[in-house]
């Protein structure tokens, strides 16, 4: 027997359900026009960890608003010396951006001491939602240390950098989950694509290290 409260938010009748049913559209199809986050809670439930592979990105010269206000260089931010572990993300999301920032705050945590030697970045992919104010509040909620920036900029800005890691979807819910290490200016970047723990970072991140 079907199972609408699996399938519909509370507060939507069946008979929406049966409507959509009547006219052919497949339920899966019903239950992401009930709830546009569905299908990264179906990518969560379905995941079985991730592809690694090796890239080197060119990183566009361009300026985003960190979420402190301040304007910066986002190549200076990042060739700043340190390794970089990187993430897209919005703050609207309710299913695979809270599973990224989770992962990367436990990853700060395992770090411990160690987490200062590493730049941490989360890039908004939402700009014209994600004001500084509203990113700095989603910062806080995840207890970002000093070294885990988050960043917003012009809708072009933040393209620009999604295409620059060739993670650029078009459509935010379609965006999918990727983390990115680099070990230093200039060297080539990892590309972690699907669900990480943070052991699985941590791993990551001191064979970085170790390969210097």
């Amino acid at each position: 027997m079907l199972d609408t409260k699996k399938l519909l938010p509370r507060g939507l009748c069946l008979a929406g359900l049966i409507s959509c049913l009547g006219t052919g559209l497949p339920l899966q199809a019903a239950a992401e026009a009930a709830d546009p986050h569905a299908h990264h809670r179906h990518m969560l439930e379905s995941s079985s960890g991730f592809v690694r592979t090796q890239a080197n990105y060119a990183l566009p010269e361009i300026r985003l608003v960190r979420a402190d206000g301040a304007t910066v260089d986002f190549r200076a931010e990042l060739d700043d010396g340190r390794p970089v572990v990187l993430n897209f993300i919005y703050t609207t999301c309710t299913a695979i951006c809270p599973m990224l920032s989770q992962t990367f705050a436990a990853f700060q945590d395992q770090l411990g001491e160690d987490a200062a030697q590493v730049h941490m970045v989360s890039v908004s992919i939402d700009p014209e939602q994600d004001t500084p104010e509203r990113l700095l509040e989603y910062a806080q909620r995840y207890h970002a240390g000093p070294q885990w920036h988050h960043y917003t900029g012009t809708l072009d800005a933040s393209i620009e950098v999604q295409k620059a890691f060739e993670s650029y979807y078009v459509d935010k819910m379609n965006h999918r989950p990727v983390v990115f290490m680099r070990a230093a200016p200039g060297s080539a970047w990892v590309r972690l694509e699907g669900f990480t723990t943070p052991d699985d970072l941590v791993r990551e991140y001191r064979q970085l290290q170790a390969a210097g």
